[in-house]
C-alpha cells in the first residue's frame, strides 16, 4: 500500500527580529527536535542565521539553517537544522534591543503570509515569536497586537466585517487557564468593555472552543469586576447589573457557568496542582491585567497564548520581545515549545 501523505506542516513566524524570537526558535529546534519536526519558520535568513550565531557566542550549540521553498517541505527537512520558509524582500536582522521600524514591519508581514497559508489550507496551525507593539506602530501597522492583525486577516478571508468575526484571548498553563474580556485597550475602555453582550459572548466563544479542545463543556468561572465581585453592590453594581444576568443566560443556554465570583480568590479555585484539580477549567477575567497575572506568576515559560474565535489554530508564548537580553544567548525556549506543543494539540498535528 502506498505511503500516507503527511500531515500539514505547522508555521512558526519570526517575531520582531531585535528581540528573543529568533533566538528562541533556534533554540526549540535544538532542544525538542521531535516536537518541532514538521514545523517551519517563516521569516529571513540573515535573521535566522544571526540567531543561531549569537547562541554560539554565548557557549550553545548553534543549528545550521535549511531553505525550504514551500510549508510542505518541513517534513523533509535534514534533522538538526532550521527549516526556513524566506519571504522575499524582508530586510534584515535589526540591532539588538532596539525599536525598529524595519522589524516591526517584517514581524508583520511574516505573520500576514502565515495566516493567510493557514487559511489556505496550506498548514495545520501558526506559532507566532513575539513582535513589539511601538515597533508595529513604528512600521505604520494599525493593529495593537497579533490577535487583532489576526483577526483583521480572518475576517477578510471570510469576507466578513471585523464585527462579525469576534476573537478572544485565551492565557494557559498546565495550571490555570484565563480567557479575557477585553485585549490591549486603556484600562478606562476595558471597563466601558464590561457589557451583557460582551460577557455573554465570551463566554460562547471559550465554551465552543474549550468544548473541541476537552472533548467536553468545560467548568467555566467569571471573575467580577469589582473587589469581591461588588460585595452585595456595595462596591458598585457591575456584577448585578451586567455580569450576573449574562451568566444566568449562558447557564439558561446550556453553558456550565458559574459567577460571578470574587477575583481575589478565583483564579486560586480554578489553579490545578499534582493530585489536586482545579473547581473550573477556565478563568472568564474582565480586564488583560486580572487574567494574565495570575497565569504569569505561575510561570511565564510554562504560559501559552492562545486565539480563540479564529477559523484558525494560533498559538505563542506569553512573553514579549526581552530587548534587554536580546542577542545574549540567555533567552528561554520552554514557553514556545509550550506554544508548538498546544498548536499540535488543537490542530491534531502528531
Amino acid at each position: 500500500m502506498p505511503n500516507s501523505a503527511p500531515p500539514l506542516p505547522l508555521l512558526i513566524t519570526q517575531g520582531d527580529s531585535a528581540g528573543i524570537g529568533p533566538e528562541t526558535i533556534v533554540q526549540a529546534f535544538r532542544d525538542a527536535p521531535e516536537l518541532l519536526r514538521g514545523c517551519c519558520v517563516v521569516g529571513e535568513l540573515a535573521t535566522l542565521r544571526r540567531a543561531s550565531a549569537c547562541l554560539q557566542a554565548a557557549g550553545q550549540l548553534p543549528l545550521p539553517v535549511a531553505v525550504l521553498q514551500t510549508p510542505a517541505q518541513a517534513w523533509q527537512a535534514p534533522p538538526r537544522c532550521v527549516p526556513l520558509l524566506p519571504l522575499p524582500g524582508l530586510p534584515g536582522p535589526q540591532p539588538w534591543g532596539q525599536v525598529s521600524a524595519e522589524a516591526g514591519r517584517a514581524a508583520a508581514d511574516c505573520v500576514q503570509w502565515a495566516a493567510r497559508a493557514v487559511l489556505r489550507g496550506e498548514a495545520a496551525a501558526l506559532v507566532t515569536a513575539p513582535l513589539h507593539k511601538e515597533a508595529l506602530h513604528a512600521a505604520g501597522v494599525h493593529y495593537p497586537g497579533h490577535t487583532e492583525l489576526l483577526q483583521a486577516e480572518a475576517a477578510h478571508h471570510a469576507g466578513v466585517v471585523l464585527a462579525h468575526m469576534p476573537v478572544r484571548m485565551m492565557l494557559a498553563s498546565d495550571e490555570l487557564r484565563t480567557v479575557l474580556l477585553s485585549i490591549h485597550v486603556a484600562l478606562s475602555a476595558a471597563l466601558q468593555a464590561v457589557t451583557f453582550d460582551n460577557v455573554l459572548q465570551t463566554l460562547h466563544i471559550t465554551h465552543q472552543a474549550l468544548t473541541r479542545s476537552l472533548g467536553r463543556a468545560p467548568r467555566i468561572a467569571v471573575a467580577g469586576l469589582n473587589p469581591h465581585a461588588g460585595e452585595g453592590g456595595l462596591f458598585g453594581r457591575e456584577e448585578i447589573d451586567v455580569i450576573a444576568p449574562a451568566v444566568a443566560q449562558a447557564r439558561s443556554a446550556g453553558l456550565d457557568v458559574h459567577g460571578p465570583l470574587a477575583p481575589d480568590t478565583v483564579f486560586m479555585r480554578a489553579r490545578s496542582q499534582p493530585g489536586r484539580p482545579g473547581e473550573f477549567d477556565v478563568v472568564l477575567a474582565m480586564y488583560h491585567d486580572q487574567g494574565l497575572i495570575p497565569v504569569k506568576y505561575l510561570g511565564v515559560d510554562k504560559g501559552v497564548n492562545v486565539t480563540l474565535g479564529l477559523p484558525l489554530v494560533r498559538t505563542s508564548p506569553d512573553h514579549g520581545t526581552a530587548f534587554d537580553i536580546a542577542g545574549q544567548g540567555r533567552a528561554d525556549a520552554a514557553s514556545l515549545i509550550a506554544a508548538v506543543r498546544m498548536a499540535r494539540q488543537l490542530a491534531g498535528v502528531a
